[in-house]
């Protein structure tokens, strides 16, 4: 395969676009791994859409907890959508080759919404806090305002804090290897191809990690150690039972979320043995969440069921005039 290079002035050579190679050691059998992939990219989309409109259509629905949740449904789809088409367009017409400029920008919104859903799925725990510990505040403290508020500091936050990643990715010096043993342009997989020094790249990658998604771990767990201390002394089992089923599906999310993130950073330590590994739990961790989230809800959130029978039962009579 034919490396794109064009001659730099000081004689080296400058890498001018990367080529992904898909999943490692299965080249040749990965096309069925397509079928699945643009199941859950469909179910992603579809199922996320599905909630949005939902929400926006019915009035009992319009309150924080099933806002941020459709919040959290609109980054679903950026994050599915931000890598599933380039990966589908590998899988089936070996479209490999990616531009510079666009794996910087892929590696950019991937890091801005995989943060964004941790900042999110952080501001739905607070709500649960305080929904369920101050009950009787909870109108006052949690309203749209809040929201409003909420969402924007985590845009800003998101939004900013990533920007170095592919900004010291694009500063690093790229001759000779432009190959990427993977789907998506992963910052760890593009700067380990640099031809100089990368160690202000990965402290900065490690130290994103840890302020941000670890900070949000930490809150999140604090929240909901709170939540469970303060649900154990309701007297009332009934009240017990209402309390934890209202958390029960957000509870679910987080676990699996937080959980495949540990997974998958561990799992880069054991790369060079088995890189296909932790590139698979890569892609999925992207795609399954978006697919996962608006399911869980939709079964366990009774409003939600109530809501999306009214929606089907409106464009049911919108399609019969």
């Amino acid at each position: 395969m034919l490396t794109a290079l064009h001659e730099t002035n000081s004689s080296e050579f400058q890498v001018s676009e990367f080529i992904l190679l898909g999943f490692p050691g299965i080249h040749q059998f990965q096309i069925w791994l397509s079928l699945p992939m643009a199941l859950l990219y469909i179910v992603a989309l579809g199922a996320n859409l599905l909630i949005l409109i939902t929400i926006y259509c019915e009035p009992n629905l319009h309150q924080p907890m099933y806002q941020f949740l459709g919040i959290l449904a609109a980054v679903d789809i950026g994050l599915a959508t931000t890598s599933m088409p380039k990966i589908l367009a590998i899988l089936w017409f070996d479209a490999k080759t990616i531009s510079l400029p666009e794996c910087f920008a892929q590696i950019y919104a991937i890091h801005t919404f995989m943060c964004m859903e941790s900042g999110i799925f952080l501001c739905m725990a607070i709500d649960r806090y305080v929904a369920i510990c101050y009950p009787l505040q909870y109108p006052s403290i949690v309203t749209e305002a809040f929201v409003i508020k909420a969402t924007l500091a985590m845009l800003l936050r998101n939004g900013l804090l990533t920007i170095p990643v592919p900004v010291l990715a694009a500063q690093r010096q790229y001759c000779s290897r432009n190959e990427i043993d993977h789907c998506l342009c992963s910052n760890l997989g593009v700067i380990s191809l640099a031809c100089d020094d990368i160690t202000v790249n990965r402290f900065y990658q490690l130290a994103l990690a840890w302020l941000m998604v670890g900070s949000d771990m930490v809150l999140v767990c604090a929240s909901y150690a709170l939540i469970i201390r303060s649900v154990l002394r309701l007297n009332s089992t009934e009240a017990v039972s209402k309390a934890l089923r209202t958390c029960s599906s957000h509870l679910i999310l987080i676990m699996f979320y937080y959980t495949a993130i540990v997974i998958v950073s561990v799992t880069h330590l054991a790369g060079r043995r088995v890189p296909l590994i932790p590139v698979l739990l890569n892609v999925l961790h992207i795609v399954i969440p978006p697919s996962l989230n608006p399911m869980v809800y939709a079964l366990r959130t009774q409003e939600l069921k109530v809501g999306f029978q009214k929606v089907f039962a409106l464009s049911d009579y919108v399609f019969r005039k």
